[in-house]
């Protein structure tokens, strides 16, 4: 989670959503990544998105059956149905979104019934340092909006 969160860093930074992720496989990082939506004017540049795209040209296989991706935020429905189609064995966050999660906030996405495969969930991995990247995030994002005269 310590490189997920540098990621997330490194999203803030460039005024991105604080999110990030790595994909990790027999405990080696395969790919890493923050979100870039911005940056490439792409609504599906999600982090999550971007660790397994990068993963699977990287070995060679879209079916990531032994990989375990860390996140710093509940992945989104299409995160979620992203790693559920490339077979993610394993699916490791840290701040809960009860509004928009598929890992169990919003809904379980990751382990629906009837999908022929399902990601292991760990919640709640360094929740509070995941959650004050995101509140830090949008509480400067208010403040820029209220100076630009914006409500």
């Amino acid at each position: 989670m310590d490189e997920a969160l540098r990621q997330a860093r490194k999203a803030a930074a460039k005024g991105e959503v604080p999110v990030g992720a790595v994909l990790v496989v027999n405990g080696a990082i395969v790919t890493r990544a923050h979100n870039q939506v911005e940056e490439l004017k792409d609504a599906t540049a999600h982090a999550e998105m971007l660790v397994v795209t990068a993963a699977a040209g990287e070995m060679g296989d879209w079916r990531l059956n032994e990989a375990t991706v860390y996140v710093t935020k509940e992945p989104c429905p299409m995160c979620a149905g992203a790693m559920v189609l490339s077979r993610v064995k394993k699916v490791v966050y840290g701040a809960a979104d009860p509004k928009g999660g598929a890992a169990g906030g919003a809904l379980n996405l990751l382990q629906f019934e009837g999908l022929n495969h399902k990601c292991e969930i760990r919640s709640g991995v360094r929740a509070e340092e995941c959650r004050e990247i995101l509140r830090e995030f949008f509480q400067e994002r208010r403040k820029e909006g209220s100076a630009n005269g914006e409500s």
